[in-house]
């Protein structure tokens, strides 16, 4: 399978980059900006990507690819940042430019004859994505101006005459975002006509070729599956069952923070899956620790050491572990620049106890959440499992804010259950990345039946977003959101107020703990 490299400078479009990529049918990987080209061989790419990223290339903290990347004989494509640390490489000059640009811009593109630029072939004069503060001032030797705009009149170089064979590309805007008209077009321009690349990357060729590795890797040993009903333990699960039949064995805890009747309706669902399922019922040991505990992070890690604890006890002889990983997983817990602040723990990028000697089989660990659930579609998987909305590992732990007992959970349910059906029901629920109710630690004075009550604060909170990484707040209709609070304060007991969550991922989390 042919493959594209995207070196990570710190860019918030790195992962679009790389999706961008994926939907022209071509594999794409994210390695951090300093990859040696010794790792890039590695990984035997046909074609290498430098994104964009927040600092500055003639900066005291400005971080620079390995220049041994541009003798590797493989063509390079950089975007913003990308284009200033490939001017800079070669000898041209970067600095801060009078006038910034971000949003909308019109490039215009140079026209040169016998020499017209194949990186620009059908792509007109049209409007860009520009997010930038500097530009290249001072072209390098041996590159030419392809592109223009009112303000960067280096916009796009390209290398040329002795260092033509190089094939070395850079654009200051965007081609992987939206906004960009011919964004698509200029990325399959680089990397099928110049790159040569064969788009051979589908849902159905990722599927032969996952069950051919795992096959391989578990032989004839069984192996043991954490499932939660979600898209990605389930979608992780077939694919696993497809590849060694009933040598699977997964397991579903109940750890008393899921949503109302949730362990019925997941153990109905997978039934038709032909996957062997165990149900343990633990929720009186989860509850019974989690007592009390207010701390996001300390309710992480009981719930993750419990577990484990019950997981254990399922195990029989099983030698390897399935788990849902998936590529944003995976990206989150690498820094572009080393070792970067924890957010909150990831519970399935590299949490297993060295006691368990179980090794892992994660057969979504190269896919975005829309590409599992594409792969899901191939399976046969029912739609209504696939587009269930994403769900904490730590369940309702992190929706009932401060502390915990079961009366606070059962408060949550309730509500987050009309949320949901009423989101169904208006047809909203699939046009939201996730939508979920948070308990607040917090009560608040109202009037119910003539009575003065104090009583819980409920935050419903729903966002648009493609992957998680980043997401905005979904502008719900406001006599939807007015039904659902209308019903959810006559029909929960201890709830009296009802408010909506406004906040963007950054500088927000999608969820609140």
């Amino acid at each position: 399978m042919q493959s594209v490299l995207v070196l990570d400078f710190g860019s918030q479009y790195t992962q679009l980059i790389a999706r961008r990529i994926r939907e022209l049918g071509i594999y794409s990987e994210i390695l951090p900006f300093n990859a040696s080209p010794e790792t890039i061989r590695e990984h035997n790419p046909k074609a290498i990507i430098l994104s964009g990223g927040p600092t500055s290339v003639y900066g005291e903290s400005a971080i620079l690819p390995d220049g041994g990347i541009f003798s590797l004989g493989i063509p390079v494509l950089g975007i913003c940042y990308g284009l200033q640390a490939i001017a800079k490489h070669f000898g041209g000059e970067v600095a801060g430019s009078l006038k910034h640009e971000f949003g909308r811009a019109k490039i215009i593109v140079a026209h040169d004859g016998e020499h017209e630029s194949l990186l620009f072939r059908d792509i007109p004069d049209s409007d860009v994505w520009m997010s930038h503060g500097d530009k290249v001032i001072r072209m390098p030797e041996g590159f030419r101006v392809t592109a223009s705009s009112g303000n960067s009149e280096m916009c796009a170089i390209e290398s040329c005459g002795s260092k033509a064979a190089l094939k070395v590309y850079g654009l200051q805007f965007h081609p992987e975002v939206q906004h960009t008209l011919y964004g698509k077009q200029l990325l399959s321009n680089f990397l099928i006509n110049i790159a040569g690349i064969k788009p051979d990357w589908s849902s159905k060729s990722f599927i032969e070729h996952q069950i051919e590795e795992i096959a391989r890797k578990a032989g004839k040993e069984t192996v043991i599956c954490g499932i939660s009903g979600g898209v990605d333990s389930t979608v992780a699960a077939v694919l696993v069952s497809r590849a060694i039949g009933k040598k699977l064995h997964c397991v579903f805890v109940d750890n008393g923070l899921l949503r109302k009747n949730e362990a019925e309706k997941v153990m109905s669902f997978l039934k038709p899956l032909g996957l062997k399922v165990t149900l343990a019922d633990a929720s009186d040991l989860f509850l019974k620790r989690l007592k009390n505990v207010a701390a996001p992070e300390k309710k992480r890690k009981i719930i993750g050491r419990t577990f484990i604890q019950i997981f254990e006890e399922h195990i029989q002889h099983e030698k390897f572990l399935v788990q849902g990983t998936l590529y944003p997983d995976v990206i989150e817990s690498v820094s572009v620049k080393g070792p970067s602040e924890t957010i909150k723990s990831h519970h399935n990028v590299g949490g297993l106890p060295k006691r368990m000697k179980l090794k892992l089989i994660e057969p979504l660990r190269e896919l975005f959440k829309d590409e599992v659930r594409a792969v899901g579609r191939e399976l046969g998987i029912a739609e209504d499992i696939l587009m269930r909305h994403p769900f904490p590992g730590p369940g309702l732990a992190v929706r009932v804010l401060g502390s915990l007992n079961k009366e606070r959970l059962d408060i949550l349910r309730d509500a987050d259950e009309i949320y949901i059906e009423e989101l169904k029901s208006s047809g909203l629920y699939t046009q939201v990345w996730q939508a979920f109710a948070v308990l607040l630690p917090v009560q608040s004075v109202g009037v119910m039946g003539d009575k003065r009550t104090y009583e819980n604060v409920l935050a419903l909170r729903a966002v648009e977003s493609t992957d998680g990484m980043t997401a905005d707040w979904a502008q719900l209709p406001h006599d939807f959101l007015a039904r659902v609070s209308n019903r959810i304060i006559n029909e929960v007991r201890g709830i009296n107020r009802v408010a909506y969550d406004i906040s963007s991922k950054p500088p927000a989390t999608i969820e609140w703990e």
